[in-house]
């Protein structure tokens, strides 16, 4: 139903073909879609169309497009940023074991000099 309202005019008829889907079924998608509950599964029974025009569903379904394209982007960012931060954990992590390392290479407690007297 989504990429059917992007279809430019003159080529829905085609596209339907292509796709194998009589008009009437995609009617009734149409108007599960846009003018029902899809997680109730009610559709109306009438007059839809008046509901939500036809010119209105395309501007909608663009306006759907253009918002899916800017999450796809925000979803690579946040990944990329994910990565990012994934190789600054590692970078620590390592750091950390160094430290470690090296604390245990030194002597736990440094000895004291004794007071000796002057010769």
């Amino acid at each position: 139903v989504h990429e059917y309202q992007l279809v430019r005019y003159g080529q829905k008829a085609r596209w339907l073909v292509e796709q194998d889907v009589p008009y009437s079924r995609l009617r009734r998608w149409q108007d599960a879609v846009f003018e029902g509950d899809l997680d109730r599964a009610l559709i109306p029974r009438e007059g839809s169309a008046m509901t939500m025009p036809p010119k209105k569903r395309t501007a909608f379904e663009r306006a759907r497009a253009v918002e899916r394209g800017d999450q796809a982007k925000e979803v690579a960012r946040l990944s990329a940023r994910v990565r990012e931060l994934e190789e600054t954990n590692t970078a620590l992590g390592k750091a950390i074991g160094l430290l470690h390392a090296m604390s245990e290479e030194e002597p736990e407690n440094t000895p004291t000099p004794t007071n000796q007297p002057d010769s």
